[in-house]
């Protein structure tokens, strides 16, 4: 074979490994990014658990579900799948970053899901920050019903 031959070869072999690595990365981007994928996911770890909102990390490794009972969620992307967990009212510590974007929150329950997670804007902190304090406070609350209806007096 020619020269002429071997180069044609190689800028097709250089080429083809160029568009494999390419749709690699688009296709590991679009499942990270996919809020369709991520409600499948938490409907199949959680079929009764209603979902109302939910906001996505900036760099899409997390996701944070907003539930109907006042409950929050995680999801924690690894690639090819994803980590469901459904925060027990009480069972979360969260800190505040510097920027004002994100949280450090440590689960009480799960370590594993442990970590500081970042929002593309304070407004989106804030609200998942809600969600995490209306989930702390609705444990408080339950706990204040239950025990005033335990000093309940039964009435005649």
């Amino acid at each position: 074979m020619s020269l002429v031959s071997w180069l044609i070869i190689g800028v097709i072999v250089i080429a083809l490994a160029y568009y494999v690595t390419r749709m690699a990365k688009d296709r590991e981007d679009g499942e990270r990014h996919d809020p369709g994928l991520a409600i499948l996911e938490f409907g199949r770890a959680f079929p009764n658990e209603a979902i109302r909102a939910l906001h996505e990390t900036v760099d899409g490794n997390a996701v944070f579900i907003r539930l109907h009972d006042g409950k929050a969620g995680v999801m924690r992307n690894y690639g090819r799948h994803y980590s469901c967990h459904v925060i027990q009212p009480g069972r979360a510590r969260a800190t505040s970053t510097a920027d004002g974007k994100g949280f450090v929150i440590e689960f009480l329950d799960a370590p594993t899901q442990n970590g500081e997670f970042s929002f593309p804007s304070q407004e989106i902190a804030a609200e998942v920050g809600l969600w995490l304090l209306g989930n702390y406070v609705s444990a408080k609350d339950k706990a204040a019903a239950e025990d005033a209806k335990a000093g309940e007096q039964p009435t005649a």
